[in-house]
């Protein structure tokens, strides 16, 4: 009996002599792009750039449709409400970095780092769906345009828009529990220029097999359906293009039709990349590079690919060119009283 009392007296000596051992770390390390003032100074300067850029463009774009009757359908309904969730995808991201650059202070909590990635992983899996749903509302338009009004009522509008950030809240709160409770003893430095899961589980002293699997299972189930029936909305929208009669129309859909399909190609396959295929050395060494397409390149060029070439929106701008910015906040409230 005493022999058995000894031997759980000198486990738990162990464990406790292993858990001091272990650094419980309270802040990371963001390490960016690089070192060096000089660079420091050039990337603060083009990501202040984008972020000016990003948030007049899809703020512009907020403003025109919520001010201008006649862009109160469906398709402007998604556009405003995409223009309005890569604000906040951007304002996310890029203002830390832009505080880091210019500090020098790369140093991000614990808790601040995981409220980061919660965000983005919500707000980028709401991106999938509503890229998704701006499709099916196009090929609707398209293929179906006798159909249209009846089957892309306000109601579903509503629905749609709703359960896109929805379904992307609470698809990434169960990866953020997960990644929340893994044990983090140091090293504390993240390879990566905001708080990402696969370089964040890098630094855990936990076994993160399985959460990887969740991961890559959860970031597929966002990305990859939605892909999917973009993808093949967009191939019956050029099938039905192909069959204008008119060379002129003709060439101009699908001229639009294949820059917005350029763009959601970029983004899915940025983030099937980094998130479903295999995790190789050759990879993670451009993790860095494919993040940068779908959290801060998509973000800036969705307002002029998906409103500034449009013509209905170009005319309306050109319209209201003059138009200050309380003249919209006017002409937004005479709106709602009609």
């Amino acid at each position: 009996m005493f022999g058995l009392e000894k031997r759980r007296l000198r486990g738990i000596d162990r464990y406790l002599k292993e858990w001091k051992n272990k650094t419980v770390v309270t802040e990371f390390i963001l390490l960016g792009f690089g070192n060096g003032p000089e660079l420091d100074y050039l990337l603060f300067l083009m990501f202040l750039t984008n972020y000016i850029m990003t948030i007049t463009g899809n703020t512009f774009i907020i403003a025109l449709v919520v001010a201008n009757q006649s862009l109160h359908i469906p398709m402007y309904f998604f556009l405003g409400n995409l223009a309005c969730l890569d604000i906040c995808y951007s304002s996310n991201i890029l203002p830390r970095m832009l505080l880091s650059y210019l500090s020098g202070d790369r140093r991000i909590s614990v808790v601040g780092c995981f409220t980061q990635y919660y965000f983005f992983g919500c707000l980028a899996a709401a991106e999938c769906y509503l890229l998704a749903v701006m499709s099916y509302d196009r090929y609707l338009a398209v293929c179906k345009p006798l159909l249209y009004l009846f089957l892309m009522n306000l109601m579903l509008c509503l629905q749609l828009g709703a359960a896109s950030w929805i379904s992307g809240f609470l698809s990434n709160s169960i990866l953020t529990f997960l990644i929340s409770n893994l044990d983090f003893c140091g090293p504390n430095e993240i390879e990566h220029f905001f708080c990402d899961s696969f370089p964040m589980m890098k630094l855990s002293c936990s076994d993160t097999h399985m959460v990887g699997l969740v991961t890559s299972f959860v970031a597929g189930g966002c990305s990859l359906p939605p892909f999917l029936l973009t993808f093949s909305s967009y191939l019956y929208i050029i099938i039905t293009i192909m069959r204008i009669p008119s060379s002129t129309g003709r060439k101009k859909a699908f001229s639009t039709c294949s820059s917005h399909l350029t763009v959601v190609l970029l983004f899915y396959w940025s983030i099937l990349a980094v998130y479903v295929l295999p995790h190789h050395g050759i990879q993670i060494s451009l993790n860095k590079v494919f993040s940068m397409f779908y959290t801060i390149l998509t973000p800036l060029v969705n307002p002029l690919i998906y409103s500034l070439r449009n013509e209905e929106v170009k005319k309306t701008a050109q319209k209201d060119k003059y138009t200050t910015g309380f003249q919209i906040v006017d002409l937004y409230f005479k709106n709602k009283m009609k």
